[in-house]
């Protein structure tokens, strides 16, 4: 399956031969592959820009990630603590009860930037609070999450010319530059549905 470039870490559960497994996923960089174990089932939680795990810097996760030891049928342990195993429908409620916790923390002004607030610091600082809580500058954020959006465009139907004018590239071997780093696909693979699987939220036509 391609692995498209993604701003955010996760967690991520999966169960194959009967046995069950739990990691951790880093911000991803740039499009690559990733193995689909025949037989296996997965269950995954993104967490928003600017969260992070207290116990793991997220710069330490960037293009990487971890398992999670000691996992059981129904339960995984992360920061020093036992949760119950989350299904499609009961993710949100994992999620509440880590903040609750303090296991998933947020750095408020990653969040103001990211809605377009201007914060009263200095642009050195922004940027300093900004890779100590994603692993990314600002602007790799934005062209991750610029060229994602580009994706979901194109396989919805949009042209091209109407891509690169809405999201503002500089023409179309631009976009074309940014779809084959972050999502490994060309605009006439994600029109067409071609290429294999992969790791997007397609908009449906």
């Amino acid at each position: 399956m391609t692995s498209v470039a993604g701003a955010c870490w996760g967690l991520v559960f999966w169960e194959r031969g009967g046995r069950t497994y739990a990691g951790v996923t880093g911000p991803e960089t740039r499009a690559g592959t990733a193995p689909v174990p025949a037989g296996a089932t997965f269950t995954g939680i993104d967490f928003a820009v600017g969260t992070s795990l207290r116990a793991v810097p997220t710069p330490a996760l960037v293009d990487g990630g971890f398992g999670l030891p000691d996992t059981a049928r129904r339960t995984f342990r992360l920061d020093g603590a036992r949760w119950e195993m989350p299904g499609a429908d009961d993710a949100e409620a994992l999620v509440d009860a880590l903040v609750r916790a303090g296991t998933v923390v947020r750095d408020p002004l990653v969040t103001e930037v990211l809605r377009g607030r201007r914060p009263t610091v200095s642009g050195r600082t922004v940027e300093r609070r900004f890779r100590a809580a994603t692993g990314l500058t600002h602007g790799r954020v934005r062209q991750i999450e610029r060229a994602r959006t580009a994706a979901e465009l194109l396989a919805a139907g949009d042209p091209a010319t109407a891509v690169v004018a809405k999201l503002g590239y500089f023409d179309e071997p631009h976009l074309a530059r940014a779809l084959r780093s972050y999502v490994g696909r060309t605009a006439g693979q994600l029109r067409e549905g071609a290429g294999g699987a992969i790791a997007l939220d397609l908009i449906s036509a």
